[in-house]
């Protein structure tokens, strides 16, 4: 079944140094655009983390550092990944708790004001363990017949992605609605207003805090009551999309304090 689309999704896997969303850094990233007549297109780009490549991660992925010293570095390419995403939905293979969140940190740090708030996220695996619970290897045999050859390559895991989601659409014509609205909703497992989860909506749609000592309290109470708290996290080592919308909710209460 082909994706009812009204506007394009770009599907995308990152191999990075690690899985740590603040340290670690992208060192390739595949883009696969469906646009709504299906027409496809993609770029993959090896990226230089401008760091070691530990041998850890080089042994799921199989990039090492000889592999992309001459590669440029991701501030080099970050205006074109952007562009490239720009007016496009979002989908991946648990990309909703990692690839989303490190990408948008890559993209804060080369100055790119990276903001998702009106960008529909579609996270294949999470639409897959809701069904099935099962990983994307045995998700491309089970949904697709065939096996997935290169795993852990981001060209051959994005094209796979994309697949599988297609196939999810044929095989579970009852419950799945070929939108990519509903398949957002339903690929959701979160209620995260930041990426990270650090800030969370709650039954009634409050900003709270999801850690720490005033975790369940309203963002805005503890801004008024505890302003140096604002101050703290800025200064410690939470993400940048975090601080962003820590920003955006202080900005907010401002403008709606009463004036002296």
């Amino acid at each position: 079944m082909k994706l009812k689309l009204e506007r394009p999704i770009v599907f995308f896997d990152l191999e990075t140094t690690g899985v740590d969303i603040v340290n670690d850094r992208i060192v390739e990233i595949c883009l696969l655009k469906v646009l709504p007549n299906s027409s496809q297109e993609s770029k993959v780009m090896r990226i230089n983390p401008g760091r070691h490549i530990p041998e850890e991660a080089s042994k799921v992925h199989g990039i090492y550092d000889a592999d992309v010293a001459d590669c440029p570095h991701f501030n080099d390419v970050a205006e074109d990944v952007w562009q490239f995403i720009s007016g496009c939905d979002l989908g991946g293979f648990n990309s909703n708790r990692f690839d989303v969140p490190l990408l948008v940190e890559e993209l804060l740090r080369a100055g790119i004001n990276a903001d998702l708030s009106t960008v529909r996220r579609v996270d294949v695996q999470n639409i897959y363990h809701k069904l099935e619970r099962r990983t994307l290897i045995a998700a491309y045999k089970f949904y697709c017949g065939k096996n997935l050859e290169d795993a852990h390559s981001a060209l051959a895991d994005t094209t796979a992605t994309y697949e599988v989601l297609c196939a999810q659409l044929d095989h579970y014509p009852d419950d799945l609605t070929n939108d990519i609205d509903f398949l957002a909703e339903y690929s959701s497992m979160d209620r995260n207003v930041d990426l990270a989860g650090r800030i969370v909506l709650d039954d009634n749609n409050v900003e709270i805090f999801n850690f720490g000592k005033y975790k369940g309290r309203p963002v805005a109470d503890v801004l008024r009551r505890d302003p140096g708290y604002y101050s703290w996290m800025q200064q410690s080592d939470f993400t940048l999309n975090t601080k962003q919308v820590l920003t955006q909710i202080a900005l907010r209460l401002r403008s709606t304090q009463p004036r002296k």
